[in-house]
Formats: C-alpha cells, sequence, structure tokens
C-alpha cells in the first residue's frame, strides 16, 4: 500500500497533517477558508489538535503558520465532505490505514513494544532502588521473560505484510525479502514477491491490492503479498534452522 499521507503516531493514536490533507485534496480554497467552513462541525482536542509550525522563508528566516493534526476519523469524514475524486482516492486510503492499524497482529506488536518499554523504564527504576525494594527486582525478573513467539502466532488469525513480519526480527522489509528470497521462500515476479512452486497452493499467502500514484500523479492499482499465520510460521520455522530467531527469543537482544 503506497504512502499517499504520512502519518503520525502520537499517545499510540494515528494523526494526519491537515494542511497536507487540503493539498492532497487539491481544494481550491484556501486553507484557512477550509479550516473555518468545516472544522466547525467537530471538536477541538478530541477530533483535532492545534500544531503550528514554522516553514522558511525566501529572505531566509522563518514564519509559524497555523496547523492541526486530525484523527483518522476526522480525516476520513473531510474527505467524504471534499465531494471530489481524490477525496475518495485519500478516503480508501485512510480506511485501509486504520483497518491495518486494528488488525490484531499488529495490535499484538503495539502492546509488545509497550511491554518492552515499561521493562526498560523498570531497569532504570530498579538500578536507584534496588537496595532499598527487593521486591522491585522480582517483579522486573518477571516482566523481562520472553514471550513465546508460537504462542502469538497462534494467538494471531489476520493475514500481515512482510514489512510487519520484518519488524519481529528486527530487520527492514527490504532485508527481509531478501533474506526469504535466499532461503529459498519467495522470488519477485514483476514487482511482487510471490512464493516458489513448492510452497504455492498451501495457505501460506494471499494477495491483497493497493493504491500508488505515479510520476504524473495518476493512481493505480497494484498487488501485494501478504503473509497468513500458517506463512508466518513456515517462515518462523526454516529462519530458526540457521539460528535467526525473532527479538523476543532472542537473548541478546535487552
Amino acid at each position: 500500500m503506497a504512502d499517499i499521507l504520512n502519518i503520525k503516531v502520537k499517545n499510540d493514536q494515528q494523526l494526519v497533517s491537515a494542511r497536507e490533507l487540503h493539498t492532497g485534496l487539491g481544494l481550491k480554497k484556501q486553507f484557512t477558508d477550509w479550516v473555518k467552513q468545516n472544522f466547525k462541525e467537530f471538536k477541538e482536542g478530541t477530533d483535532f489538535m492545534f500544531t503550528p509550525q514554522s516553514v522558511n522563508m525566501p529572505n531566509g528566516g522563518t514564519k509559524s503558520i497555523k496547523n492541526y493534526a486530525l484523527t483518522i476519523d476526522m480525516a476520513k469524514q473531510l474527505c467524504l465532505m471534499s465531494r471530489t475524486e481524490k477525496g475518495k482516492i485519500y478516503r480508501s486510503y485512510l480506511i485501509e490505514v486504520e483497518k491495518q492499524w486494528n488488525n490484531p497482529a499488529m495490535v499484538v506488536q503495539r502492546a509488545l513494544l509497550i511491554q518492552q518499554n515499561q521493562i526498560k523504564q523498570l531497569k532504570g527504576q530498579n538500578k536507584e532502588l534496588k537496595s532499598r525494594n527487593k521486591s522491585l527486582s522480582i517483579q522486573l525478573e518477571e516482566s523481562n521473560k520472553k514471550a513465546n513467539y508460537l504462542d502469538i502466532i497462534l494467538a494471531t488469525k489476520d493475514a500481515m505484510t512482510a514489512t510487519q513480519i520484518a519488524f519481529d526480527y528486527g530487520m527492514s522489509p527490504v532485508e527481509f525479502n531478501k533474506l526469504l528470497n535466499i532461503e529459498g521462500i519467495q522470488h519477485k515476479v514483476h514487482g511482487q514477491w510471490v512464493l516458489y512452486k513448492v510452497y504455492m497452493g498451501k495457505g501460506y499467502t494471499k494477495t491483497n491490492s493497493g493504491i500508488y500514484k505515479d510520476k504524473e500523479d495518476r493512481y493505480h492499482s497494484r498487488p501485494y503479498t501478504m503473509w497468513t499465520q500458517k506463512g508466518r510460521k513456515l517462515i518462523y520455522d526454516i529462519l530458526k534452522q540457521d539460528d535467526i530467531y525473532p527479538l523476543i527469543e532472542r537473548n541478546d537482544v535487552e
């Protein structure tokens, strides 16, 4: 899925720049007028928040301009209210972004990140309080036990992108796809990674389609591969034969 908008995350919430959305929709109305007309339907602090930003001026100075961080729900509604073809495209994109964000596999990954951050925080506190609070050391030890990767796979049902699985191994999507190619699992055909014949038709992957924009600002649909949890286990079983394990099963990862 091509990124036609920059999605930022703050306090476990996805946010969109109002100015970027306004530009992407190609609206003739000025930004400030667009805000006055449309934002009155929404609540500041809940649907959007004021986020001023600095821009460079031709004379070398900077100027502060108004901008807003929008929730995905508000951004989708603004796309609908634009009543334009681009509004439909951007709304479809945001729906797909929201769908992937709420994918149970992504929820599990975010929970693991939160847990890892909590563990690091506990470690820092433990250095200061260890002499006075032995119970904290016990709590840290229990929290620091590695989760079983197969348990996570079994608890997840939805398909995942290679990018999401690469995150489990601490790799970039490019590195991970090349590794799967080296391992004889997949190869590239017309720009899409597909399974070698020995693995085809066994329920390891499925194909979805995403939207991308070409150099002439025209939108197209392109297929991409999604891995089922059965396929995710296949990757795990093959990689562990070469001593390649996900981060949560590695002893060298703090």
